[in-house]
C-alpha cells in the first residue's frame, strides 16, 4: 500500500511470521466478537443475496472457512434453507456459543496440509485468505472441495483509495494500519483485484466479481468497526512510525464526525464454479 513515511520511521520489511487472533485481535479479549459482529452488520446482507443468487438453497451442503461468530453460517441454514453448514475456524468459541440445527463446527487451521473437510456445493470464506501467506494454493484447494457443479465464493478487503485519497486523520491510520497489519501477520490487500482471474487459474467457470463499498456515517456499524479495528491493532498501527496515538485518537473521532467525508475500504466478492459431469450451455443455477 502506498504511504508517505515520515523522517525516522521504519521502513517497511518482510511480512513477518505472526496470525490473526494471536499477535492481534485475539478472540479472548473482551470485546472482540461484537467487532466482528459490526463487520457482519456492514455485510451479512449484502453476502447473503450474493450467495442466494448463486442458488445457495435447500439441498445444498456448505463450507464457511474462517467462519469468526458464524452470522453467514447460521444465515444459510435459517434464510437460504440450506441442508448443513460446517463452520471452521482456528478458535471456535464463538462458533460453539451459538448452535442451531444444521450447523457442524470444527476447530481447524485450514493451511495444514492435512484439511480435508469433505465436498460441498458450497465453499465460502470471507476476510480470511488476505490475512494468510498461503492464499494462492488456498484458492486452489478450496476449488478441490466443491462438488461438480459446486461454486466457490472468496471475499476480501479492498481500499480504492489507499494511493490517491488526499491526507486526512483517516487516511493516515487507513494506511498506517495496513502496513502494520502486513508487518505483523502478513495482511495483504494487493493482490485481491486479481481474483477473477486466480478463480479461473484454478479451473473454475462462470467467473464474476463485485465491489460493495459501505458508507462511512457516524455511528453507522462500518465506520464503528474502523474505530474498534484501530484501538485494538493500535500497538501494530503505532509500531510503523506512519502515525502515533494522538492521531489515532483523531482519526477514531473523524469518523464519528458530520465533517467525515471518505470513503471505506469494501470488499470485494468473486465466485466461480466447477464443471458439471456435463457442461450446460446455459447458466448453471
Amino acid at each position: 500500500m502506498c504511504a508517505h513515511i515520515r523522517p525516522g520511521a521504519r521502513q517497511p520489511g518482510p511480512a513477518a511470521a505472526g496470525h490473526y487472533g494471536e499477535d492481534v485481535f485475539r478472540p479472548e479479549r473482551t470485546g472482540e466478537d461484537e467487532r466482528i459482529g459490526l463487520g457482519a452488520l456492514a455485510y451479512d446482507t449484502i453476502t447473503m443475496a450474493r450467495l442466494r443468487d448463486l442458488g445457495a438453497g435447500p439441498g445444498w451442503r456448505c463450507l464457511d472457512v474462517g467462519a469468526g461468530t458464524g452470522t453467514v453460517a447460521r444465515r444459510l441454514l435459517s434464510e437460504a434453507g440450506v441442508d448443513s453448514v460446517l463452520a471452521v475456524d482456528r478458535d471456535i468459541r464463538f462458533l460453539a456459543a451459538h448452535p442451531v440445527p444444521g450447523l457442524e463446527v470444527m476447530e481447524a487451521d485450514i493451511t495444514a496440509p492435512e484439511f480435508d473437510p469433505g465436498r460441498f456445493h458450497l465453499v465460502h470464506a470471507r476476510f480470511v485468505l488476505m490475512h494468510l501467506r498461503s492464499w494462492r494454493r488456498l484458492i486452489d484447494r478450496f476449488a478441490e472441495l466443491l462438488l461438480p457443479g459446486g461454486v466457490l465464493v472468496l471475499s476480501d478487503a479492498i481500499d480504492l483509495t489507499a494511493a490517491t485519497a488526499p491526507v486526512t486523520p483517516y487516511t493516515k491510520v487507513m494506511q498506517a494500519m495496513w502496513q502494520g497489519l502486513r508487518d505483523t501477520i502478513g495482511t495483504d490487500i494487493s493482490w485481491v483485484p486479481d481474483y477473477p482471474r486466480l478463480l479461473h487459474t484454478a479451473g473454475l467457470t462462470w467467473v464474476a466479481a463485485e465491489i460493495q463499498v459501505p458508507p462511512l456515517l457516524p455511528s453507522s456499524p462500518i465506520s464503528r468497526f474502523w474505530a474498534e479495528t484501530w484501538n485494538r491493532a493500535r500497538e501494530t498501527i503505532v509500531s510503523t512510525g506512519l502515525v502515533d496515538d494522538t492521531e489515532v485518537d483523531e482519526a477514531i473521532r473523524y469518523l464519528d464526525s458530520p465533517d467525515c467525508a471518505a470513503l471505506s475500504a469494501g470488499m470485494i466478492t468473486a465466485w466461480g464454479r466447477r464443471h458439471r459431469t456435463e457442461e450446460s450451455t446455459r447458466h448453471p443455477r
